[in-house]
């Protein structure tokens, strides 16, 4: 299927999800709170209960929320969350493979997800603010960590393409908290703990750059002092936080060697990470389950969240 059927297809799956979970949500999070046996079901979570800061002003239907999904019973949960950024170049999200089927598959084995519906090109919105969502997205979890019965020591991001360039902007851009602010929320740290970027977009100088990419979160003609900010090979340093990559040789949308710099980035800085590149799949592969030869990634994957402590129970 190509690009354009593809985003019609996630556009219309994230309208019914949105549609049907802002219901879902005034029923289930008291069941997220109190019973993780009956919180299957994603509720919606908005970034900002007044209405998201920036400018242009976002409209209510482009308001960034988060998509929650628990663990089934209360025997499966382990205390970790993650957020997900779905890709889609800063143009659209692409909600559905590469958002709520990975919060099924995290679901299946304990974890509970958050799915970031973050503003972009579509919404009007460029940098900064797909990144202070990104943000204000790890602030909630952690402040909130307790209700959502996880660590707020045990937090990760993911990210698809360009919300794997999201994903990796979080993880070299972030501070501990801002105790000024008046919204506690912002009190919390937007440092992730852990990572996962599937075939990431993370140069916008090099000659492998997603220009798509660039262009629609900076415009079309960005300092290049901020060309140099966002791209994350060179804002890696030793707080950034441990890393799983997976990318694919035949991927010509976003090349293997932008996965493979910021690894070697963060081999440099001393980083805990680990890189898979499979010969097999195009780009936008998501869970690879139409693709044998790659389909490993997630099982690796989570081989890796297991060595690192973040699938045991508390």
């Amino acid at each position: 299927m190509g690009a354009c059927g593809c985003m019609v297809i996630d556009t219309v799956i994230d309208w019914f999800w949105r549609s049907t979970h802002v219901v879902l949500a005034l029923f289930a999070v008291g069941a997220l709170c109190d019973d993780r046996a009956i919180a299957a079901e994603p509720i919606t979570i908005p970034l900002w209960e007044e209405g998201a800061p920036g400018f242009p002003a976002t409209k209510p239907s482009d308001e960034p929320v988060l998509f929650v999904s628990a663990p089934a019973g209360k025997q499966l949960a382990v205390p970790t969350a993650v957020v997900v950024l779905p890709g889609g170049g800063y143009g659209h999200l692409a909600m559905d493979h590469e958002g709520r089927q990975i919060a099924d598959w995290f679901n299946s084995f304990g974890v509970t997800t958050f799915v970031l519906k973050y503003r972009m090109k579509a919404t009007g919105h460029r940098h900064p603010v797909p990144m202070l969502d990104g943000q204000r997205a790890i602030r909630l979890v952690r402040a909130r960590a307790k209700e959502f019965h996880v660590d707020p020591a045990r937090i990760g991001v993911m990210g698809f393409s360009a919300g794997g360039h999201l994903a990796s902007t979080l993880g070299t851009h972030f501070d501990e908290g801002q105790p000024e602010a008046v919204d506690p929320i912002d009190h919390a740290g937007c440092r992730p703990d852990f990572m996962i970027l599937c075939y990431p977009v993370i140069s916008f100088e090099a000659e492998y750059a997603h220009n798509n990419s660039a262009k629609n979160l900076l415009g079309n003609s960005p300092e290049k002092s901020l060309l140099a900010n966002l791209s994350n090979e060179t804002q890696v340093t030793g707080k950034t936080p441990p890393t799983f990559l997976f990318q694919t040789t035949e991927d010509k949308t976003v090349p293997a060697e932008n996965a493979v710099s910021f690894y070697l980035a963060l081999r440099k800085a001393g980083v805990s990470a680990e890189l898979h590149v499979f010969q097999r799949g195009r780009h936008g592969l998501g869970l690879a389950e139409n693709e044998p030869a790659t389909s490993a990634w997630p099982g690796l994957c989570q081989q890796w969240l297991d060595q690192r402590g973040l699938l045991s129970p508390p």
